[in-house]
């Protein structure tokens, strides 16, 4: 069975979709982002992460005058980017993107965006706090990766603060939240807070790993070392660390890596995944094994991980163990666009184009986001227009 490789924090969007009890006392293991084997490069600072450009900061003022700026401003944001941005607001799985790029580029993942959100709200002189929405694992496939995903939304709130030079004092907290994901917005999960320092170390996070789907190892591990030197208890940047450690063959680097992450967070699932394999991987099939049936019956009753293992089916060509896992996720959740999709593309790949229709059309009904709708939306033209040999399901 193969389990998902990386971690992909965004969100979150990466973010790390486990719950997180992160009060491991033991010291983090230090030496390995002391490593000589890569050759580091420069990242992006805090700073220029949540930074807004003077262009940006024009437009503020123009939209927001500074004697009337209150959490009702708060509404006018999303507003204000669809009015002031390139006007296609919408969620990407990885791109992870500073404030003045997703600014530039609405079409960015839920990090991004919130970072955005946060960078705005403070300019307006509103106060921004950071939340971890507790969703269920999910696993996005990305060059023949299972990545799994979180989230985060921004809470924004209007409290003590100096307008104009006068003290305003609210009597209670008043407050609003922005959440770029529709499924969590109806779902209402639990969320707990978190800080700018988690923030940026998820934002390291998700460029390490996308540096490491194209094999850029050195860029890789800079952004690992600085998403563990602004918050070493981030046990999902420890994990990935692990993935890279693996697959550059230092396996003992590797497994300390896991272990670590793993002390942080016990629920941390993609790394005791990555840890069995890693234990396959050295001939210890017996503690690779005892973890990985902990792992599938622990996962039974989550409809993305029978979504996940219909990816790595579907992806080697086991059709029919590929729709076995669409329809038990389907069963499980039935509103789902991936499983539909995952359906569709299955049944096409087998010459019944009419089934691939049918659950094309409900995988477009299904989804949420534009980028989406249209990429279902050109697949059912194809088959319509009788031309189903040329389309692309990547």
């Amino acid at each position: 069975m193969k389990l998902p490789s990386i971690v992909f924090a965004s969100s979150f969007c990466l973010l790390t979709a486990c719950s997180s009890t992160e009060n491991n006392t033991a010291p983090p293991p230090l030496a390995l982002v002391q490593s000589n084997t890569f050759t580091q490069t420069s990242v992006e600072t805090q700073q220029e992460i949540f930074a807004l450009s003077k262009h940006v900061k024009q437009q503020l003022d123009s939209t927001f005058p500074k004697d009337g700026r209150s959490l009702q401003s708060t509404k006018g944001l999303l507003r204000f980017l669809l009015q002031n941005g390139d006007a296609s607001l919408s969620y990407q799985s990885g791109a992870t993107l500073t404030a003045n790029q997703a600014y530039e580029n609405l079409n960015a993942n839920c990090l991004s965006l919130s970072i955005l959100a946060y960078s705005l709200a403070d300019y307006l002189g509103l106060e921004g706090q950071f939340q971890k929405v507790h969703i269920p694992e999910y696993w996005a496939l990305d060059n023949g990766f299972n990545l799994l995903t979180g989230h985060i939304n921004l809470k924004v709130s209007e409290s003590t603060k100096q307008v104009l030079n006068r003290k305003v004092i609210y009597p209670q907290e008043r407050s609003l939240v922005i959440d770029f994901d529709p499924n969590s917005r109806q779902e209402a999960f639990k969320t707990s807070n978190i800080n700018k320092a988690r923030i940026t170390a998820m934002f390291y996070n998700n460029k390490g790993a996308a540096a490491m789907l194209k094999h850029d190892y050195d860029t890789a591990f800079s952004y690992y070392k600085a998403a563990v030197d602004i918050d070493s208890n981030y046990s999902g940047a420890w994990g990935n660390l692990g993935v890279l450690f693996r697959l550059t063959s230092d396996y003992q680097s590797a497994e300390t890596a896991y272990q670590y992450a793993i002390s942080l967070d016990p629920d941390n699932n993609t790394a005791l995944g990555n840890l069995a394999r890693l234990y396959n991987l050295t001939d210890r099939k017996e503690q690779g094994q005892a973890i990985l049936d902990m792992l599938d019956k622990k996962r039974q009753a989550n409809p993305y991980y029978h979504i996940s293992l219909g990816n790595d089916a579907y992806t080697t060509s086991r059709y029919q163990d590929a729709i076995k896992h669409y329809k038990k996720a389907r069963d499980l959740n039935s509103t789902l666009h991936d499983t539909d999709f995952g359906l569709a593309r299955t049944y096409y790949q087998l010459g019944d184009l009419k089934l691939a229709k049918k659950y094309l059309t409900m995988a477009n009904n299904k989804a949420d986001f534009d980028h989406d709708k249209q990429r279902y939306e050109s697949k059912l033209q194809a088959l319509r227009s009788h031309t189903a040999k040329l389309i692309d399901y990547r």
